[in-house]
């Protein structure tokens, strides 16, 4: 800090000093003064910074000690608006009370509704629809990379698959003008890899409508209602964004055929089931939602789920033929740097047992064999080396399932 005005001495004695003396002494301690007011200033200002944020702090504690210090508020649903009052059901423990409300609330307020209460059940304030969050997550909201030219082998299945979703979907008219109702559901079933999971994406790609996705194994829980009240939560995601296509994949994970079996788990699989029964053929309307399912053990899947109504098409999903892993191996090398040796017509020949899926593989692998020789070609020798070390595999892991 500046000196004090006190440690300046004077350059003149009072009685002696002439008088323009006096007035640059008197200057200097003018100097001085401001120099001193300047960096009380300064002080002043950071004090103030930190009492500001000292302050916003102290607030913001304050109102989390106020919300701790509140009742916690009990979850219930409004059963009954009656004249006396409204009659609710408070959450896990059931118990009904009737209680008062304003008529602003009142108003607002139906059945059914789930609402705030506070320890003396009076209602504070409205909630939101109790649809499940999981099924909400399940919406696909950017369409997936797949479409009908990535797919081959399969033109027959993609056409009945376009006409059991899409063609309802953009052209109902016409199912209007003829006089039946468009199918409501599709079942694809087949080995693995046979392309069942793509031709659903090319779907969600194809469609403008919501596609929800889903497998059937997401639906099966510990506890008794859950998967069943999963089931409806994700149909009524769907009826609040028709049109609408759920997919379930795996489906034989809770439609397998009912058994005697007295377990709990089998018979919350079972509820589960019974639950999409009914949503996908029962009293209520489904309104303009399309479904379709895949499974790799239709032989598992129980009667009722297979009956027209739920799901009109069953279409089988096989492996392809000569032809169509030739269109495979070449929809699959379309970015590849292939060498003009390559012969997909003679690699679709000898890849004879080869699925879909094992044709990609196929692509793949031969594309590692050529790196790990530091070219940038891909031979036919890599493919025929590639299908070979795919056939091992598979063999091996089939040896290991019959050990198992």
């Amino acid at each position: 800090m500046s000196d004090t005005v006190d440690d300046v001495d004077l350059p003149y004695e009072e009685g002696e000093a002439s008088q323009q003396e006096k007035i640059r002494s008197l200057e200097e301690r003018l100097e001085i003064l401001e120099s001193q007011n300047e960096e009380m200033r300064d002080k002043l200002l950071d004090a103030n910074a930190e009492n500001n944020k000292y302050q916003q702090k102290l607030e913001r504690l304050t109102h989390e000690n106020k919300k701790l210090k509140q009742s916690p508020l009990f979850v219930a649903t409004v059963q009954e608006i009656a004249d006396e009052g409204v009659i609710i059901k408070q959450h896990g423990n059931n118990q009904e009370a009737l209680t008062e409300v304003t008529e602003e609330m009142r108003e607002d307020l139906d059945p059914d509704d789930r609402v705030a209460v506070n320890n003396s059940l009076s209602i504070v304030k409205s909630l939101s629809s109790e649809t499940d969050v999981r099924a909400r997550v399940m919406e696909v909201t950017e369409s997936p990379e797949v479409s009908y030219e990535d797919i081959g082998g399969l033109e027959e299945q993609m056409q009945e698959v376009r006409e059991t979703v899409e063609m309802p979907l953009e052209k109902p008219e016409m199912f209007a003008d003829v006089g039946i109702d468009p199918p409501s559901g599709v079942l694809l079933h087949g080995p693995p890899g046979t392309g069942k999971t793509m031709l659903a994406k090319a779907v969600a790609n194809q469609t403008d409508a919501t596609f929800i996705k889903m497998a059937g194994s997401e639906l099966v829980h510990k506890f008794i209602g859950e998967g069943a009240k999963l089931v409806r939560d994700l149909f009524e995601v769907a009826r609040e964004h028709e049109p609408a296509v759920l997919f379930i994949d795996e489906i034989d994970a809770i439609a397998a055929t009912r058994t005697e079996s007295k377990t709990s788990g089998d018979a919350e699989v079972q509820r589960t089931m019974m639950q999409l029964l009914s949503e996908m053929d029962g009293f209520e309307e489904r309104g303009d939602i399309r479904i379709i399912a895949a499974t790799n053990r239709f032989d598992m899947l129980d009667r009722a789920i297979l009956r027209p109504g739920r799901f009109d098409r069953l279409i089988e999903v096989p492996k392809p033929n000569e032809e169509g892993r030739e269109i495979i191996f070449e929809i699959h090398t379309r970015s590849m740097n292939v060498a003009d040796d390559v012969d997909f017509a003679a690699l679709a020949e000898e890849a004879e047992s080869a699925s879909g899926a094992d044709v990609k593989a196929i692509c793949t692998e031969a594309g590692m064999f050529a790196i790990r020789d530091e070219r940038t070609e891909i031979r036919m020798e890599d493919f025929r080396g590639a299908w070979e070390k795919v056939q091992a595999e598979s063999d091996d892991e089939q040896i290991s399932k019959t050990f198992a």
